[in-house]
């Protein structure tokens, strides 16, 4: 089963002669456990894809669908509840609320939803993170790493049916950055997650299932990873 289609999708900001085409005719379908890097130069498109597929900007043409859902079929306030049920994210910055601590940020999805938290599926989630010890602590007191796996924790609190990391391991050293891809790694194998990162880091591309080659708006290469999960 696809998890994620993206069909004929296309971007375009401005209009005339300021017109920009971020993105480009960009079609492909990801199943279910698959974990897909996107790369590319700056400005080959691949963050305005990853928005698109996130629903945090409309496309000018085209569709998304996600678990089967036409993403921007739906209504502003229910595509927003959408997104938190079904759609995970990884920032760079991390995006951490400064007043919670681990624990509550990871369940931070499920508390806005007014849902219930698993607490024996939190529970492992904080485990296989590392962070056990650290689960009353606040962002403050944790490394840039600590904080990074915090922020993994909250994007597979729900459960979601995909997960979206835009640099991950931008702000981390280069064992910090490892560390938050095995993590990666280990949500598609343990949780059977779809994860899709953005990244400049070619160690991304070379574990990945699939590599997606962005250039100019365009998809340029479909391909298969280098050692894979």
């Amino acid at each position: 089963m696809n998890v994620i289609e993206a069909d004929h999708l296309s971007k375009k900001y401005g209009k005339d002669s300021t017109m920009v085409e971020a993105l480009r005719e960009v079609s492909f379908s990801v199943p279910q456990g698959e974990f897909v890097a996107i790369v590319g130069a700056s400005g080959s498109g691949k963050s305005t894809l990853l928005h698109l597929l996130g629903g945090l900007d409309r496309p000018s043409s085209g569709i998304v669908r996600i678990d089967g859902e036409d993403l921007y079929a739906l209504k502003e306030r229910e595509r927003a509840v959408f997104r938190r049920r079904k759609i995970g994210f990884i920032f760079q910055s991390f995006n951490l609320i400064p007043v919670l601590n681990v624990e509550e940020n990871i369940q931070l999805p499920l508390l806005l939803d007014h849902r219930q938290p698993d607490k024996e599926y939190i529970r492992d989630l904080i485990q296989t993170l590392g962070l056990t010890d650290r689960r009353k602590h606040l962002p403050s007191e944790l490394s840039g790493g600590q904080q990074q796996r915090v922020a993994i924790g909250r994007a597979l609190a729900y459960r979601p049916a995909i997960v979206l990391a835009d640099e991950p391991t931008g702000n981390l050293d280069s064992a910090n950055g490892r560390e938050v891809l095995e993590l990666l790694k280990l949500a598609v194998r343990q949780y059977h997650q779809t994860v899709i990162v953005i990244s400049h880091d070619m160690n991304v591309a070379a574990e990945a299932d699939r590599v997606l080659r962005m250039q100019d708006g365009r998809l340029m290469s479909d391909t298969r990873g280098g050692s894979g999960v």
